[in-house]
């Protein structure tokens, strides 16, 4: 494989991570998900993915966009708790430092793989 045909597919990786993360928060309007930095810098991103699968493990409505630290620790904890997803972010890093691109990508797909087989359970009991 080329280094052009690698770079190819991490591009189509990156989109169709995108693309589950808008599907999957669509219903979520203080959530808007176009890359893998800015849109996930207070938590809420990680928050609303993670309510969708366990909508009953906290009241998404009374997340405070401000308490970036409360939020990254509840999705991240959540998704260890219910979905066995190890948390590969550390919540300071992400409050003081800047979002790395490539680690919050990482992390999405664990999550999405993670989590990819409650929805099937979900639609199956629908």
């Amino acid at each position: 494989m080329t280094s052009s045909s690698l770079r190819s597919s991490y591009k189509e990786a990156q989109e169709r991570l995108i693309k589950w993360c808008q599907n999957i928060t669509r219903n979520y309007e203080s959530v808007k998900i176009r890359n893998f930095t800015s849109d996930f810098a207070d938590g809420l991103a990680f928050c609303a993915i993670v309510h969708h699968y366990f909508p009953d493990e906290f009241d998404f409505n009374k997340l405070d966009r401000d308490n970036k630290q409360n939020n990254f620790d509840l999705a991240f904890r959540i998704a260890e708790e219910k979905a066995q997803v190890h948390q590969l972010l550390d919540s300071d890093d992400l409050i003081h430092g800047q979002l790395d691109k490539k680690c919050v990508f990482t992390y999405l797909l664990t999550l999405y793989h993670g989590l990819k087989h409650f929805e099937t359970n979900k639609l199956v009991l629908s």
